[in-house]
């Protein structure tokens, strides 16, 4: 499967993708960060091409200039990645986890770091199974005041 950066005409595939990846998202907030993913050279977007047409997975990069037990300085970050349902467990995530390390490394990077949530057993095994090594987990508490 091709995968490549993210181009202006893949928007409604792209779109497609975030929103099974994060539904409570709002349609303009999706737009308005793949606006930012098209623009911004210190982060970057990565699409799985369907040999039929259309896409099937996707991972958004980043640079952090910190993350969880990482030593050095930026560090490229898996802010987001998907693949479809139909298209899993046949290293097309992990092919779009390879072209994501490869930009972080031509951004300067060392390192390279993620997250999951507690419950996500397909994410955790998948970054592990990629070389990933788990370090800490973490639970968020909010209080309204």
């Amino acid at each position: 499967m091709l995968i490549r950066r993210v181009l202006p005409f893949d928007r409604d595939e792209w779109l497609r993708m975030r929103a099974t990846l994060w539904p409570k998202g709002p349609t303009t907030e999706h737009l308005a960060e793949m606006d930012e993913y098209l623009a911004d050279a210190k982060v970057a977007a990565f699409v799985a091409v369907r040999s039929q047409g259309g896409l099937g997975g996707f991972l958004e990069a980043g640079l952090r200039p910190y993350a969880e037990d990482c030593d050095t300085k930026p560090v490229g970050y898996i802010e987001g990645w998907y693949v479809d349902a139909d298209l899993r467990q046949q290293g097309i995530g992990a092919q779009l986890v390879r072209a994501a390390e490869e930009w972080a490394i031509e951004q300067g990077c060392k390192e390279m770091a993620s997250d999951c949530l507690l419950d996500n057993e397909i994410s955790l095994r998948a970054h592990l199974a990629l070389g990933y090594a788990e370090t800490e987990r973490l639970i968020h508490f909010k209080k309204r005041l």
